[in-house]
């Protein structure tokens, strides 16, 4: 039985990435910025409380498969995550995020 050795090449510690952040940062700039207005208009109408707990279970329930007839899955995906971007940080303007 042989005894356990050291590794000679230790792999680094593995990149941890926000599927939701990389996929809204992966849209075009004016999309971004159209899906971030939305987010927010979303919000107003449906989140008064404008609270995190609420947007994050706005985009989890979009992101889940539900959804209205009209909405794409691709669009309400995107939408889940401009949501979720919205919940982090409320204050960030469209263009910025």
């Amino acid at each position: 039985m042989g005894h356990a050795r050291k590794s000679e090449t230790r792999q680094k510690p593995c990149e941890v990435i926000d599927f939701d952040d990389a996929l809204l940062d992966s849209c075009p700039a004016e999309e971004k910025a159209e899906l971030l207005t939305e987010a927010r208009i979303v919000a107003q109408a449906f989140a008064q409380e404008g609270g995190v707990e609420e947007l994050q279970e706005m985009a989890e329930t979009l992101s889940s498969g539900f959804r209205d007839a009209e909405m794409e899955r691709a669009h309400a995906r995107k939408l889940s995550a401009a949501l979720k971007r919205l919940a982090k940080d409320p204050w960030k303007d469209p263009g910025q995020a």
